[in-house]
């Protein structure tokens, strides 16, 4: 048995996310969507959290659940610290087995920061030192680097990470089971970095409104409750994950937003990390600092397709080391505004996104398991041959760099039926 997991997201109570973010509406669209485990995001909250504790229904599986879908606690905290004469900003992941021991962290992290004005709280306090409060409140907790390559809040990030777990985390980093890749990297470029090779790599969405949900997932053997996460983290049993391109993260590549100047790696190593336009140093981008840390040749265009086993759809992407597979999808609205040529949270796109999606069981399954026939028989023949080309990656895309996200482009035939 194995569940379908989107472990990093956000509440209405996050900087810069969606209002519409409720328990309701995660619910709803984690069913679209085809997750069975989500995190309850944001649970160091107070009016958040409040929201859990009146709303979550626990079962005697040891997880939690509303609207039929099952929920862990979890949530994303950015540590804001000095170590090594540098300045460091690290977002982590923790999870947690039941809502009790949320409480008690809650009053532990409130002596570090103020949980009130941000669901994604600062505290002022290292990574190594906030996983020891961690696990001495609960040794059954778990710490997991978020988006672990991104330059600015990566564990990896070129701005304020660091050149190894090590060098992080110190005398705990055998507690840390996993890193997440983040949009701008895959498991594939984190399989050339040696130090990762006895940890698990999950990839999880950060949605900070209702349609990212799910643009990454993490699928477990095991079934959706804690227990079964924390034994698959550990014992790395992840049976794969779905990625988006790495391209199409928004720091996949080096360069200077405000100038508009996107290179490749090799370019800025041999044309100087430096803006051409205007001199200022640029954003390294993640491809760069894997490149670094790998201290290893990796193809800086997009790796090729390889065919897998039965279970995973046509993409996937096969470790040649036995590491787990993944496998790289386009979001479905994102396939759909591209070939209606709209906006993707335009009214017409979102319609014809939940007609798809009811009719063929989740948008994971129209993305990657659903036959050729069924694609037919339920969408317009002209978006049922797109989906089927991302799902052979015939596809192109241009990089995204300094926070701009890449663009992802699907061609459609001339005419639809």
């Amino acid at each position: 048995m194995s569940f379908v997991a989107d472990l990093h997201l956000h509440s209405p109570y996050a900087y810069a996310t969606s209002s519409a973010l409720t328990l309701d509406n995660l619910a709803y669209w984690a069913r679209l969507k085809g997750i069975d485990l989500l995190a309850t995001a944001d649970f160091t909250h107070p009016t958040w959290s409040e929201q859990l504790r009146q709303n979550l229904v626990e079962d005697p599986a040891g997880t939690y659940r509303y609207g039929g879908v099952n929920f862990i606690m979890g949530t994303e905290v950015s540590c804001v610290f000095k170590q090594g004469g540098r300045g460091r900003r690290i977002h982590l992941l923790i999870f947690c087995p039941d809502i009790q021991t949320t409480a008690r962290l809650t009053s532990v992290f409130a002596s570090y920061g103020n949980l009130k004005t941000d669901g994604r709280p600062t505290l002022s306090i290292a990574a190594r030192d906030l996983t020891h409060l961690i696990l001495e409140t609960n040794p059954d907790c778990m710490v997991v680097p978020a988006h672990a390559w991104t330059p600015w809040y990566g564990i990896y990030g070129s701005k304020s990470g660091f050149n190894s777990l090590s060098e992080a985390f110190g005398d705990v980093v055998d507690c840390i089971p996993a890193i997440e890749t983040g949009l701008s990297s895959d498991p594939e470029m984190n399989w050339t970095v040696p130090e990762l090779g006895n940890k698990a790599i999950v990839s999880f969405s950060d949605a900070h409104s209702l349609p990212k949900l799910g643009r990454e997932v993490t699928v477990f053997d095991g079934k959706p409750n804690f227990g079964a996460l924390r034994a698959a983290l550990q014992r790395n049993l992840v049976d794969y994950t779905v990625e988006m391109y790495p391209e199409e993260g928004k720091y996949h590549y080096d360069g200077h937003r405000k100038c508009g100047v996107s290179r490749r790696p090799g370019e800025s190593d041999s044309e100087g990390d430096r803006c051409p336009k205007c001199h200022r140093p640029l954003t390294l981008g993640v491809l760069h600092r894997v490149l670094a840390l790998a201290r290893k040749d990796f193809g800086t265009d997009k790796p090729k397709n390889k065919m897998g086993g039965a279970t995973p759809p046509s993409g996937t992407i096969v470790s040649p080391t036995g590491r787990p597979p993944f496998f790289r999808m386009v979001p479905l609205l994102d396939i759909i505004a591209a070939v209606r040529q709209r906006g993707s949270n335009t009214k017409g796109v979102l319609t014809e996104y939940e007609a798809l999606v009811r009719e063929l069981g989740s948008e994971l399954r129209v993305l990657l398991w659903a036959k050729e026939e069924e694609l037919a028989q339920a969408a317009r023949m002209d978006l049922a041959e797109a989906i089927l080309r991302a799902r052979k990656g015939d596809i192109h895309i241009e990089p995204g760099y300094d926070g701009v996200y890449g663009k992802v482009s699907v061609s459609a035939p001339a005419a639809g039926r």
